[in-house]
């Protein structure tokens, strides 16, 4: 689970979907019974068989909210239309007319329909990502997969068009962000709580009706909702980052059918919330190692670690002038530093924004950090963090105090001098939170499933290497194809590695799984 300081969806964490080869995996052709019903209990079953019978309203995309990207923009373009899919807001009870909640699609149908095989959904991690805008964003990296799938992608419920979840208002999440995130007093310890707390309570004020109701699993039961709606016997999926939690919980509840599946800059589903945040202290760390030892061997100019860590030091005392009159402060560049992590592509961003704070120009890691936290140009955010929120604090259920916390600094101080304390502290992210969770861990035990390729990445910051390895493990025996990539960045299937790319695309449109073990690099 990724923690609310470190989340980002980026051009590298986009990848998944899954299949199998010559075992059934998936039925090309196969459409939905009329009354193929979703798992949603005996109770709800005339109500299931009835969602499932709906036909989605396909049109024209309309521009993006500020909901979904935090800035104005154009609608998607003439190959995208979007629809609305009604789902049962709470679905132990599904029956009552009101209780109904509106997911937001999107789709391009696939250029070869004579060999279509079906619709590829798409998720993109988060978890509060927008599948709206990201999809077409990243579109042309998918092309090959369009040839035969409809790609498709939605906002999940409590992000973006599909009720996202909002807590406070832009000027309001402007201080919020640039608040102290790493107090070193119990003054400074009561006033993070104070700031969290206080957060919580405009969620619940803002979106307190949906939020009982916007945890994975219910987000599966959408999934499995939106496959019949789209005509599919099996759910072909490519899932990222937090986006193999929620397609692990899905094979969890509907093994039979799981079709292609490919999970990608993987979670690992065993992690509590201490040991996923301590994970993505060390993966951070790794990856701040491997830029600073890459510029090094390229460049005289380049940051080191007790710099960095001075830097931020710095900050913590006397923010610098950024822009539009904001400051930059300690925690808005941990999180610009931290967002520049996630492909290689940012590395030169890096380099650059270090040595402008140094020289007291804040820009640039300002809007690293502004990327990070949802900040669109205009000063508007979307529901990115938020929605991250509201999903993680209705799935786990544990809640850290203050003093549970401190005794837990050191380790991850040691896990990382620059970003460890801003990770300890964030374990408050569900402090106060209105609504219990739902489970210490999720269950993503798939018994019977299809083959689903996870891929890791051994570069990985945000969802360390190892998690591929746990999931393959949790997903049960005979499920998982593990696939290695030699890299960096967040996720594999986007960094432009040939290896991974062919290997994932001969399993999603040919059902060929790769050998066990196979590595890339």
């Amino acid at each position: 689970m990724l923690t609310a300081a470190l989340l980002a969806v980026t051009a590298a964490g986009c990848t998944g979907s899954g299949g199998g080869s010559g075992s059934g995996a998936s039925d090309p052709s196969g459409a939905t019974h009329a009354n193929e019903t979703t798992r949603a209990g005996a109770a709800g079953g005339a109500a299931a068989q009835e969602a499932a019978r709906q036909k989605p309203d396909w049109k024209p995309c309309p521009p993006p909210t500020t909901a979904q990207s935090g800035s104005s923009g154009g609608a998607p373009g003439p190959d995208w239309e979007c629809a609305t899919l009604h789902a049962p807001l709470d679905y132990a009870k599904p029956r009552s007319s009101s209780n109904t909640i509106d997911i937001a699609l999107i789709r391009a149908k696939a250029t070869d329909q004579a060999r279509r095989i079906g619709s590829l959904i798409f998720n993109f991690g988060g978890p509060g990502g927008s599948g709206i805008t990201t999809l077409p964003a990243f579109a042309a990296d998918y092309e090959n997969l369009r040839t035969r799938y409809d790609l498709v992608s939605f906002d999940p419920r409590g992000v973006g068009r599909s009720s996202g979840v909002t807590c406070l208002d832009d000027g309001q999440l402007d201080a919020y962000y640039a608040a102290d995130a790493t107090p070193a007093t119990r003054p400074e310890q009561k006033a993070l709580v104070d700031r969290v707390t206080a957060y919580a309570a405009g969620c619940e004020r803002r979106s307190g009706k949906v939020l009982p109701h916007v945890g994975t699993e219910n987000a599966a039961r959408d999934m499995d909702l939106m496959r019949q709606v789209l005509g599919d016997a099996r759910l072909h999926y490519f899932g990222v980052s937090y986006g193999t939690e929620l397609g692990g919980v899905y094979a969890h509840l509907f093994p039979d059918k799981v079709g292609r599946a490919l999970f990608d800059g993987v979670v690992d589903p065993g992690a509590d919330p201490v040991q996923s945040a301590l994970g993505q202290t060390q993966g951070f760390q790794l990856a701040l190692t491997n830029y600073m030892e890459a510029c090094a061997r390229t460049s005289d100019n380049c940051p080191t670690e007790d710099q960095i860590s001075a830097l931020l030091r710095r900050l913590g005392k006397e923010p610098i002038p950024g822009a539009g009159g904001r400051d930059l402060t300690r925690s808005l560049a941990t999180s610009g530093i931290a967002q520049s992590l996630y492909s290689k592509d940012f590395w030169d961003y890096l380099t650059e924004g270090i040595e402008d704070a140094e020289n007291s120009d804040g820009r640039l890691l300002l809007s690293l950090g502004d990327a990070m936290n949802g900040r669109g140009q205009e000063g508007r955010y979307s529901t990115l963090q938020s929605s991250l929120n509201a999903i993680t604090c209705a799935d786990f259920a544990q809640r850290y105090t203050a003093a549970e916390i401190e005794p837990r600094v050191p380790a991850f101080r040691k896990a990382s001098p620059v970003f460890g304390d801003f990770m300890a502290w964030s374990l408050t992210q569900c402090t106060g939170w209105p609504v219990k969770g739902a489970w210490q861990t999720p269950d993503v035990s798939a018994k019977g499933s299809a083959p689903i390729l996870v891929v890791g990445n051994t570069g990985d910051p945000a969802t360390p290497y190892e998690g591929a390895k746990r999931m393959a493990q949790e997903l049960g025996p005979g499920v998982a194809a593990v696939l290695t990539f030699r890299g960096e960045g967040h996720g594999a299937y986007d960094s432009g590695n040939a290896c991974v790319k062919g290997a994932v695309d001969a399993y999603l449109l040919n059902g060929t799984v790769p050998e066990t073990d196979k590595i890339c690099s």
